[in-house]
């Protein structure tokens, strides 16, 4: 399985491709349906369009990667987006859920671990900007 870090900013296309695109295909469409640049080293996950497979492209500085996931039986339940939405940010323990074959509408994230996902690509998604409440409190140690 990939290892992907928390920093990594994940962009979960919305409508299917062909499967049979290549690197190039899937950059372009990384530029013109997700309006995103491909060489920014995000996580651009794509799914075929019977849902059977996933496509899953970055650049790490030096070329593209391109991963595929087929399944063997069964297909992927792809999230929902926002209204009139085009791609869906997730962080990495969603898309080891999503890769894992977990449906993400059945889950929920608790309000203490992080804020809202911003799928509007302005913004941070991993910061709690809304005040302190998701924040440690230092503690003393009494000796």
């Amino acid at each position: 399985m990939i290892q992907i870090a928390p920093q990594i900013r994940i962009l979960v296309a919305v409508e299917a491709v062909d499967g049979r695109k290549g690197i190039d295909a899937i950059a372009q469409l990384c530029r013109e349906k997700l309006n995103a640049d491909p060489f920014s080293g995000y996580l651009f996950i794509f799914r075929t369009r019977r849902g059977t497979a996933i496509r899953v492209l970055q650049y790490d500085g030096q070329g593209f990667w391109l991963a595929t996931k087929r399944l063997s039986k069964g297909r992927f339940r792809w999230p929902t987006p926002p209204a009139g939405g085009i791609k869906v940010v997730l962080s990495h323990e969603e898309l080891a859920m999503l890769l894992g074959g977990i449906d993400l509408s059945q889950t929920r994230t608790r309000a203490w671990y992080r804020s809202k996902m911003d799928n509007n690509g302005v913004g941070s998604d991993r910061i709690n900007t809304a005040g302190n409440d998701c924040i440690p409190q230092p503690t003393s140690v009494s000796k």
